[in-house]
């Protein structure tokens, strides 16, 4: 039998979610388990393993001990299945996580029987490489950070890179490598053909993939290509495809924005909503497109798509509770676009504002804010206060670098009576980003 101190040393020595330093305040927690439920369940999925072992240990940061029992077990489950195995070193990550939750419910028999089980594996299943976790470790925590926190996506990419060099034949950690790049690169055309390559290799090995095939598009886009027929084709397939935040169907509708095509946009959400009327994600892509066409259509929408629009976001922000800053923003948005809305958002607004937010969703609402005042309420001089508030927040995120290069044009165009004020705001912030 261990004594306490062995087994505390040997806990924290583990490679699992409780070792992996995955702590952020409780509404990220909330966000991400939505977030998770969007990716789906199907029996195949070849992380269906990585996904019940990160619900499980959000269900713990939530304090729902049996749930997390629950989801584990059913980590062990779906790992079993999808390898048709009994044990491998797939497991090693999941057998630590209950270890963990059994020395946390002062189950310490148990804790440690699982300790020993995860040390019998690493014994027979030593890595390739000397002084290397196993590819498969590597995958896990690759696969975890990349979707736990955005921050963490190269550091993600360069886990998964180290895995496929001892396992080259895993084709999703290559593709979910490629998926973190997109998304690392996505505000970025510096490295737009580096980018291309890689996803053309990783098609070509995966080529069934109908999301990895929907952001190809939205990046071959961006190269000036003309895609609107292999669009069309996509969204055919995609719409036969079972439901799944990695189905394709947000990159694809963003590709038809992208190609100023809202009505398909809409047509293609709502034919989806048609065959799954109650599933959340759909009705997500579904109020986005329709806030699309209404915001960036020349057409002037009329009462019975805004009342859509807002009927869609509204549930939206209903079903997604922890993560609807966005969406009532959209909403605001929305109903500053009907004939009769201009009080109701800016009410909204003024609400939004009192909150307690982060630097990242104050840039977010400041940004959009500025935008509302200057488009909606023709208030200039308003406007270009808040882009500066954007500005002043030190997070480096892409609504910063908006407002900034909102603050030169104005600048440069030297039409305004603040672009003194402005040329000062911008000196000073340079002159502070460099100290």
């Amino acid at each position: 039998m261990m004594s306490a101190a062995q087994s505390q040393s040997k806990l924290e020595a583990l490679e699992c979610h409780f070792t992996w330093g995955l702590d952020p305040k409780k509404n990220k927690i909330l966000r991400l388990k939505s977030r998770l439920e969007d990716i789906g369940t199907e029996e195949g999925n070849s992380w269906l393993g990585h996904i019940y072992n990160l619900q499980g240990f959000i269900q713990y940061k939530l304090g729902s001990f049996e749930e997390v029992r629950r989801l584990f077990s059913r980590a062990t489950e779906a790992l079993h299945q999808l390898r048709n195995t009994e044990e491998g070193p797939w497991l090693v990550v999941n057998y630590g996580n209950l270890a963990w939750l059994h020395h946390h419910l002062g189950e310490e028999d148990k804790s440690q029987d699982y300790l020993s089980k995860v040390e019998a594996l690493i014994q027979k299943y030593p890595s390739p490489l000397q002084d290397e976790l196993h590819p498969e470790i590597l995958a896990e925590k690759a696969w975890t950070l990349m979707n736990f926190d955005k921050d963490k996506q190269l550091l993600a990419a360069d886990y998964f890179q180290r895995a496929i060099r001892m396992k080259p034949d895993m084709v999703q950690w290559q593709t979910s490598r490629v998926v973190g790049l997109i998304s690392v690169h996505k505000h970025s055309d510096t490295d737009l053909d580096a980018i291309l390559e890689e996803i053309k290799m990783a098609r070509e090995e995966d080529p069934e993939n109908l999301y990895l095939a929907a952001r190809d598009l939205r990046q071959r886009f961006r190269r000036g290509e003309q895609l609107e027929d292999e669009a069309h084709e996509l969204a055919k397939k995609i719409l036969i495809n079972p439901v799944s935040s990695y189905s394709g169907m947000k990159p694809l509708v963003r590709l038809y924005r992208d190609l100023e095509l809202y009505d398909d946009a809409v047509d293609v959400a709502e034919e989806a909503l048609k065959k799954h009327p109650d599933e959340p994600y759909l009705k997500r892509c579904a109020a986005l497109c329709y806030k699309w066409k209404i915001i960036y259509s020349k057409d002037r929408p009329n009462q019975r798509m805004l009342d859509r629009a807002i009927s869609l976001t509204e549930e939206v922000i209903s079903l997604y509770p922890h993560a609807s800053l966005s969406k009532k923003i959209d909403l605001a948005t929305l109903h500053a676009k009907s004939v009769r809305g201009l009080m109701k958002a800016d009410q909204m607004y003024k609400e939004l504002l009192e909150a307690d937010l982060d630097p990242p969703e104050k840039q977010l609402l400041y940004n959009s804010y500025a935008r509302y005042l200057f488009f909606d309420q023709n208030d200039r001089q308003k406007s270009i206060r808040y882009s500066m508030r954007v500005a002043e927040i030190p997070h480096q995120g892409f609504y910063r670098q908006s407002s900034i290069k909102v603050l030169q044009n104005i600048a440069e165009r030297g039409r305004d009576r603040m672009c003194r004020e402005i040329q000062e705001f911008l000196a000073n912030l340079q002159d502070s980003e460099s100290e």
